[in-house]
């Protein structure tokens, strides 16, 4: 379908969240039918118990997407401690100032996504960034680190997004779904062909 990566929830009470049995049961399932396919857990300040616990047995992520208060310094830990999982770290951007703390975690993690803050929930809420950042926005990721854009990606919008900015990769979530952890196929089809006509390299 064109689709690099799918994401797990696990951040408890909140509405996507997947249960950790479950969630093992489709990392498992996608190891043995996609294995190519990312597998990202996505979570928040998790715990070193957490993380363990997800790194035993069948069922594993390949990429653990940090959406907490993670400084760059516990990004590298985890790193280190975890060098065969990719770490992404989001960065949920409030105001144009904060695009000046991207840079602060070229050295700590394998991949960024940057989303719209909300004071509601960390993600999925399918607010957008302010397209006046996105110049900017590229001029502070001069690291050369891959970077993934979130917040109300949708298949209507898609030919304007890539005319004004170039992300490795679009993480879409709510404006995909019929309900919150539900999504609506139709949609998924058209983000994909979208994406497909309007650039050969984001997905």
């Amino acid at each position: 379908m064109g689709v690099h990566a799918i994401g797990v929830i696990g951040v408890p009470d909140t509405p996507r969240f997947v249960a950790p049995r479950q969630r093992k049961a489709i990392f498992q399932r996608l190891t043995q039918e996609h294995p190519l396919l990312k597998r990202v857990w996505v979570v928040a300040d998790p715990s070193d118990q957490q993380l363990a616990s997800a790194f035993m047995g069948k069922g594993q992520p390949s990429v653990v997407q940090l959406h907490g208060e993670e400084s760059p310094k516990r990004c590298a830990e985890l790193r280190l401690l975890y060098p065969r999982i990719k770490w992404w770290k989001a960065l949920r951007l409030r105001e144009e100032a904060d695009l000046n703390g991207i840079d602060a975690y070229a050295d700590s993690v394998d991949a960024l996504l940057l989303d719209a803050w909300s004071p509601n929930q960390l993600g999925g809420t399918g607010h957008r960034l302010d397209p006046a950042w996105f110049e900017r926005l590229e001029t502070r990721i001069c690291s050369g680190l891959p970077w993934w854009l979130a917040g109300g990606i949708s298949a209507e919008w898609v030919p304007t997004l890539l005319q004004q900015v170039s992300p490795f990769g679009l993480d879409a979530s709510s404006r995909l779904e019929h309900s919150p952890g539900v999504k609506d196929l139709r949609h998924v089809e058209a983000l994909i062909e979208a994406v497909r006509v309007n650039s050969g390299n984001q997905g």
